[in-house]
């Protein structure tokens, strides 16, 4: 997949379990084909990791460049198939 190829085999689960949290992407998934992806933020030096929505959640501003990586590729391997 275009996503193990970025990050490594071992960064990537394809076999993660399908969840939604409170994201309502399932709404335009009926309208039309696609797939959601979690890329991860990463840990705090001391192992922690803060939800999502809370006070303490601090966005790992160092995975933008990577985020962006991943939808350059993907497009590229689209186009070319």
């Amino acid at each position: 997949t275009v996503a193990s190829g970025i990050v490594g085999a071992t960064h990537f689960d394809i076999a993660m379990p399908a969840r939604t949290g409170s994201e309502d992407f399932a709404f335009m998934l009926e309208r039309c084909p696609g797939a959601l992806i979690f890329i991860g933020n990463g840990v705090n030096p001391d192992g922690s990791c803060q939800n999502l929505h809370t006070s303490l959640y601090d966005f790992n501003d160092e995975i933008l460049a990577l985020g962006a990586t991943y939808w350059v590729m993907l497009t590229r391997a689209e186009l070319v198939s």
